[in-house]
């Protein structure tokens, strides 16, 4: 009886052990959820090869419950058989989908699961098996062997080539022939023999031969494969354990019915994906086509061998060891701001130090109930008792609960543009126009995107490193930008400052059409470029508006996966960056008609990729006027004379606190961060520019749209043989559209600013048009067609 028992519980805990846990209730439920699963993935995997030109742009819209998918199970289905069959095994992929409907039966009808596993190991050896060889005998036809086959294919490939490929998937289907399918070549032999002697009988019957030789052959073959039979099986009856040989037979005769099934469906597929292709048409699908041809648009590939600068060309200014603690002076800082917050009966429970390049951080933390506002105004007594060149004072400090005092060091260190370029933070910037200003108290590298600033206002005093700043700007976009992707306008009223970029004019400088120098100095130039800029920034919104997107960069996006025509006016649109370096010279000549253009482009244009950096040494309200502080969130400011100035700029103190040679204040909003700017030489940039320089560059510098600036019309009477061969053209132009303007005759007649300037002061000498009347359009002085032939029929006479 003890061993009965004993019998079952063993039986019970080896069932538990199978079951996984699993009541015979929760199995039928989970093998029928799987074997569910297996059929909706086998459905979409099907319908995928018919709709999955329809599908793809769907992918994404996932979420999105308006639309809608052609495959037979919807989005779910294009996104999974997106997943498994092109992104996974092709095909092959239909193996998974008999993987859990096997699972699901054996769940289902609670089977022994000891084969389980093997079917599962073989299947996968299949799935991938199948995949190389599709991937590489039908590698035009990339969904047969999905990406992994394409892949596999690709690395084994580079390593062994063709024939190495050829002879790794021979090996792998003698692998599967000789330990799924048992063959041996003895195996083989025994059938062919089978075969001959079956067809030499046939034949011996149906012809002359003597009727009592012919079954000798047969004879002799059944007898060898009797004999041939039990030796294979002889050496499974030596083994103990019989009925384990049953469950690792029974899953090869599971593989040998579903492996037809697979290959049949792999033809049928392979046929329909080749019709579907034949019949679609669409502008997404010939996208998707053209990109698995030739891959993404490159606006690169012209200056394809463009190297970007090094290092070397940069210098480290004599400092390699970081910043260097003077103990000292730091405790004799220390003791003198608690003994002077002391005389004031300010008490201190805590202090702590930060120290800086320039400017070391003393974040202290008051006795209760002292008023901030008290410290606050010990300003001077505190600047007083350091003998401090500026103290400027955070009270209390943003996101702490600290009051902050900002002492400058005895002995500055100078941070070098090679250390901040270098930097990891700098190098690994995911940003889509990164700038390393410099580096903040904590020693941390400042790195900002110019594109979600969207742009720029510097301002400081005469001497305190606006150009030095401007020249880190524009260092840190050479050294992390293709010629193809960004390109300046620099604005220079000084003529000195910018001009050291005249040698990479070709590879990252913008101008006008008829300009002959690339980096402005006229005034006059300057408000023709501002409205080309405009012209440019409407034409962009245009392209914009017609690819339906909302910015530059899903523009330039949709572009590299040539979803966009060419022939349609669509191009790759380069960042363009804006400088101007002395804003307050322009707006004293020019006025308005360079503040209206340039209030314009800072409130459109930071959708469409173009960006102003303002720099000015003269921070008065009417050169930073508020449309200007409106659209110019991002501000710098350097050391300033006064609390007005930084306030103009800044909308805060402290930039009248600085201590020049580059600190600076740097605010996008609320915070503001103080920086040391990194110091770039002149020397250096020049040494940038010519190695820029001296490498292949376009035939041209970028061209901005041309531009008809009105210039003051003149009362010069033009000869009528002198007139040009447009003119009468021209002249029905203006009159039936009742606008006298020379961009209206540039557009319609195709032609260039300078000819039709010229012709619209001949139709001003004609009496056609009026004089000019600064932005205004010039009036028309002829009401129609029928008037324009009489005034042209009684110059004649």
């Amino acid at each position: 009886m003890a061993k009965k028992k004993t019998t079952t519980t063993k039986k019970k805990t080896s069932s538990k052990k199978v079951s996984l846990g699993l009541s015979k209730q929760n199995k039928i439920i989970l093998g029928s959820l799987l074997i569910l699963f297996s059929m909706a993935l086998f459905f979409s995997f099907v319908s995928y090869y018919f709709t999955w030109q329809d599908d793809q742009s769907l992918l994404s819209e996932f979420a999105n419950r308006n639309e809608q998918a052609k495959n037979l199970l919807n989005k779910f289905g294009a996104s999974v058989s997106h997943f498994f069959v092109y992104k996974g095994f092709g095909v092959a992929s239909l193996i998974l989908t008999v993987m859990l409907c096997i699972t699901g039966l054996y769940l289902f009808l609670s089977l022994d699961k000891k084969g389980l596993l093997k079917k599962w190991i073989w299947g996968l050896i299949f799935m991938i098996w199948i995949s190389i060889a599709l991937g590489f005998f039908a590698e035009t036809k990339p969904l047969l062997g999905g990406l992994v086959g394409y892949e596999m294919n690709d690395f084994l490939q580079d390593y062994t080539g063709k024939i190495g490929v050829v002879l790794i998937l021979i090996f792998g289907l003698i692998f599967i022939l000789v330990r799924f399918f048992k063959l041996t070549p003895e195996g083989v032999a025994s059938a062919f023999k089978k075969k001959t002697s079956s067809l030499k009988s046939e034949l011996k019957s149906t012809g002359e031969a003597e009727p009592a030789t012919a079954p000798a052959p047969a004879k002799e073959a059944v007898t060898k494969a009797e004999k041939e039979e039990p030796i294979v099986l002889d050496t499974y009856t030596h083994k103990k354990d019989i009925p384990p040989l049953k469950t690792e037979v029974e899953p090869i005769d599971d593989f040998e019915v579903t492996v037809p099934v697979e290959e049949e469906t792999e033809e049928d597929l392979a046929m329909e994906v080749e019709k579907i292709v034949e019949e679609k048409e669409e502008s997404t699908n010939i996208a998707d086509k053209l990109v698995e041809d030739f891959g993404e648009f490159d606006p690169t590939l012209e200056l394809g061998n463009y190297k970007f600068p090094t290092m070397e060309l940069l210098d480290q200014h004599g400092v390699t060891g970081g910043i260097t603690i003077n103990q000292e002076e730091l405790e004799e800082n220390k003791n003198k701001i608690v003994d002077t917050l002391k005389n004031y009966k300010i008490g201190i429970s805590q202090i702590k130090a930060t120290i800086g390049p320039t400017v070391t951080l003393y974040e202290i933390v008051p006795e209760a109930g002292v008023r901030i506002s008290k410290i606050k105004n010990l300003e001077d007594d505190i600047a007083l008792s350091l003998a401090a060149l500026g103290i400027r004072i955070i009270a209390p400090i943003p996101g702490k609960g600290t009051i902050g005092i900002e002492v400058p060091n005895k002995n500055a260190t100078i941070v070098s543009m090679r250390s901040v370029i270098a930097s990891s933070k700098f190098q690994k910037a995911e940003m889509e126009l990164p700038i390393a200003f410099g580096k903040t108290i904590s020693n941390e590298t400042f790195v900002v995107d110019l594109a979600k600033m969207p742009h720029l206002l510097m301002a400081g005093a005469t001497g305190q490193g606006k150009s030095v700043g401007l020249n880190a700007v524009l260092t840190s976009l050479l050294y992390k930008k293709h010629p193809a992707e960004v390109k300046f306008i620099l604005v220079d009223p000084k003529k000195v400052e910018l001009s050291i970029y005249n040698k990479i004019e070709r590879h990252f400088l913008a101008k006008l059409p008829d300009s002959e120098e690339a980096i402005i100095t006229d005034n006059a130039k300057v408000i023709n470029t501002l409205n080309s800029l405009c012209i440019e920034m409407d034409n962009r919104y245009e392209l914009l508006k017609v690819a339906m997107v909302r910015n530059l960069k899903e523009y330039n996006a949709k572009f590299k996966a040539r979803k966009l025509n060419p022939n349609d006016g669509h191009k790759y649109l380069p960042y363009i960056v804006l400088v101007i370096d002395e804003f307050a010279d322009l707006i004293m000549t020019a006025g308005k008609e360079v503040e209206t253009p340039i209030a314009r482009l800072a409130q459109l244009a930071r959708a469409i990729g173009i960006h102003l950096i303002i720099a000015t040494q003269r921070p008065s309200v009417n050169v930073i006027t508020g449309i200007i502080k409106a659209n110019f969130p991002a501000r710098i400011a350097f050391r300033v004379t006064s609390k007005i100035d930084s306030r103009t700029i800044l909308d805060a103190q402290g930039a009248d606190q600085l201590i020049g040679r580059g600190d600076m204040l740097y605010t996008q909003g609320n915070d503001v961060t103080r920086i040391q700017c990194a110091f770039v030489d002149t020397p250096e940039v020049a040494k940038i520019t010519e190695y820029i320089g001296a490498q292949r560059a376009y035939p041209n510098a970028h061209e901005l749209p041309e531009y008809s600036g009105e210039d003051s019309g003149t009362s010069i009477d033009y000869d009528i043989a002198d007139r040009d061969a447009m003119f009468r053209e021209a002249a029905e132009v203006i009159v039936t559209a009742q606008q006298g303007s020379a961009s209206l005759i540039q557009r319609k007649l195709k032609l260039g600013y300078n000819r039709a300037g010229r012709i619209v002061d001949q139709l001003e000498a004609a009496g056609i048009v009026g004089p000019f009347e600064g932005s205004k359009a010039r009036q028309v002085l002829v009401p129609d067609l029928t008037a324009l032939d009489q005034l042209l029929s009684n110059e004649r006479s």
